[in-house]
């Protein structure tokens, strides 16, 4: 919700200033200068983008507005209960356990142990699905940043035809005064676009890959603690040092 919170303010701040210098609402509302600058940052994005990668990407944003990686606290305790279990009554009595974690990662991992894995294979098989969630979220990143970089480019050729326009009909002031503001409101929109929506979206994906990839990295440590078949109260303790 920080996210969503942050993109409202980010767009109220520039509209409301706006306003509370005497401008108009209207001003900033121009269809060509939107059409020029949204659609050519997203057709360049199109040309860029494998198809895989657009879908990705879009697939992600809404990720950003709330949690939906492992929850921390909730992990560790799934983690130590399911130690408890396995001492008890063995690897096997975790097979319904797997059954019912909704979390892909977790739900490989007690698959495996059920399955008799040994602690390389654990390892092996739990890295490479980390390693390829986190390459997914950074290509989604890097899209974002890419249309970034893309709309400012797009507001500036917004400006140019706005100016076009304006030569073309010198003798109109009317056309004068609507080429001229077609050519700031594009390049309001490019910067705009860029920097309170793309960029902002991008990082925010990286922040959230670095974030899920350190959970998964408590979270393997636990399973293989399990296969071990460690103390849970030590297991605990040092989960709890990881500090997420």
């Amino acid at each position: 919700m920080l996210a969503l919170a942050g993109l409202l303010l980010a767009w109220f701040a520039v509209f409301g200033g706006h306003l509370l210098e005497g401008g108009q609402a209207g001003s900033l509302s121009n269809f060509p200068a939107a059409l020029i600058v949204l659609g050519g940052t997203l057709a360049a994005g199109m040309i860029q983008a494998a198809p895989r990668t657009w879908r990705t990407a879009w697939t992600l944003f809404p990720a950003i507005f709330w949690r939906n990686h492992l929850d921390s606290e909730q992990t560790l305790l799934k983690l130590v209960r399911w130690c408890q279990l396995a001492r008890r009554s063995g690897p096997l009595s975790l097979d319904p356990e797997s059954g019912k974690e909704p979390d892909p990662f977790l739900r490989l991992g007690l698959q495996l142990i059920v399955d008799g894995a040994d602690k390389d294979k654990l390892r092996h098989n739990l890295t490479i699905a980390t390693e390829a969630r986190e390459n997914e979220w950074l290509k989604g990143a890097d899209f974002f940043d890419s249309l970034g970089g893309y709309a400012p480019t797009m507001g500036i050729i917004g400006a140019v035809l706005g100016l076009i326009q304006v030569m073309t009909q010198i003798e109109d002031t009317q056309a004068i005064g609507l080429g001229i503001a077609t050519a700031f409101v594009a390049t309001i929109y490019g910067v705009g676009l860029a920097n309170l929506f793309f960029l902002p979206v991008a990082g925010r994906l990286r922040s959230e890959a670095m974030t899920r990839s350190q959970q998964e990295e408590m979270a393997l440590d636990g399973l293989l603690s399990i296969l071990d078949g460690e103390n849970p109260r030590m297991l605990e303790r040092r989960l709890r040092e990881y500090r997420l």
